[in-house]
């Protein structure tokens, strides 16, 4: 495996980096640690430009290298998660109900470190800018960094983004063009009916039976409104009703997401929700109302990146180690709004197995740090290789 020499060097130096931030994790966007020590580094590796404060706590690197050439974004998000750490590991979470579950801690050291390196080495032509974006996990701080003028601030032309996966070969790649993580939608259905006795329910109208019908019906939506060969997902996720065993509710609160992989299957699922729950309730005799809010949209790698990042990666790993035409994900990210801004490419770099995404006894493969910051540093020397 081509892993780059002198980042082999410092491969326990970054280890130590990631350790330390696992050690601190903040959610959302209150990421003012995390953000503090980011930035401590990037200006101790000489970085050109260290920007603060971006989505209120996010921090943007740059580096120029030794001649004009493209200015590329690389992306790490931050944040953690509020979970209760239960890997009994000696770098483990010192704070209580808050946890690096989804790996950012290794994400923020392998960018550090790809830093650390183009900085010392200048040898590529362009400008890299380093993201670290706080307020991935549901709060959209990529929209947001966005939105604050990322793209136009730093003049960034392309932008990629890699996530660990837990299951995959440690050190191995999957990407694939078009969209590749799901959007992420939002909805709660309100059912009213008229509430009363348990043992007289001919006497009211029940919501519960309502809710139970609707949500069956809204399994049928991916299975009959949406094309087979196409992917959705609607999940109800929460039933809030009643309070006592006797006494039938006047009201059912139902909560959910929704994942589609292209924006017509989105469209049609937030309207089919809508009409299925009204019309269930309507027929029951009780009414409906629906609230729908659109999230992440769907991570769309475009072509010629994809290409680019896949062939990037079979020089890191070799080219049995990569699949370039991956199956696609119903997980989300909100990389996909700096896609919408620029093209550029999400890849999923592998773990090993190690226990999942988001579960308590979750831990980053210190071993893959020198794959992932060999493809970050490969990526920008390429990119101006490929001019």
């Amino acid at each position: 495996m081509p892993i780059i020499n002198r980042v082999a060097d410092f491969h326990s130096e970054i280890t130590g980096w990631r350790r330390e931030l696992h050690q601190i994790p903040e959610i959302s966007f209150d990421v003012p640690k995390t953000a503090a020590r980011v930035a401590d580094l990037l200006k101790s590796f000489g970085v050109d430009e260290v920007v603060t404060g971006m989505a209120k706590n996010g921090v943007v690197g740059v580096i120029k290298g030794r001649g004009p050439g493209k200015t590329i974004g690389l992306r790490s998000d931050m944040d953690a998660l509020p979970i209760n750490e239960r890997t009994g590991k000696p770098y483990a979470s010192q704070t209580p109900g808050k946890m690096h579950a989804c790996g950012h801690d290794g994400h923020m050291a392998m960018l550090l470190g790809a830093a650390k390196y183009l900085a010392e080495t200048r040898n590529f032509d362009g400008t890299a800018v380093v993201i670290f974006q706080p307020a991935e996990e549901g709060d959209e701080g990529g929209r947001v960094m966005v939105e604050e003028g990322l793209m136009e601030r730093f003049g960034i032309e392309e932008v990629y983004g890699m996530h660990n996966m837990p299951d995959l070969a440690a050190g191995s790649f999957q990407i694939r063009a078009g969209g590749f993580m799901a959007s992420s939608d939002y909805f709660t259905i309100e059912i009213e009916g008229a509430g009363g006795h348990a043992a007289k329910p001919h006497k009211g109208v029940d919501p519960v039976l309502i809710a139970a019908q609707t949500i069956t019906a809204l399994q049928s939506i991916a299975s009959r409104n949406v094309n087979p060969l196409r992917s959705a997902v609607v999940s109800v996720t929460m039933i809030k009703a009643g309070d006592a065993f006797n006494v039938i509710p006047q009201k059912v609160t139902l909560t959910g997401t929704a994942r589609a992989l292209d924006e017509a299957v989105r469209g049609t699922i937030e309207s089919r929700i809508s009409e299925i729950a009204r019309g269930i309730a309507g027929a029951m005799g009780g009414t409906a109302d629906v609230y729908y809010r659109r999230g992440c949209p769907v991570t769309t790698n475009t072509v010629r990146e994809t290409a680019f990042a896949a062939s990037i990666a079979r020089g890191v790993s070799g080219g049995d180690r990569v699949e370039d035409n991956a199956d696609a994900s119903m997980g989300a990210e909100d990389f996909s709004f700096m896609l919408q801004a620029r093209p550029g490419a999400m890849i999923f770099l592998g773990n090993g197995p190690t226990a999942g995404l988001h579960a308590d006894t979750y831990d980053f493969n210190d071993e893959i740090i020198p794959t992932g910051v060999s493809y970050w540093v490969k990526l920008m020397e390429g990119a101006s290789a490929a001019e």
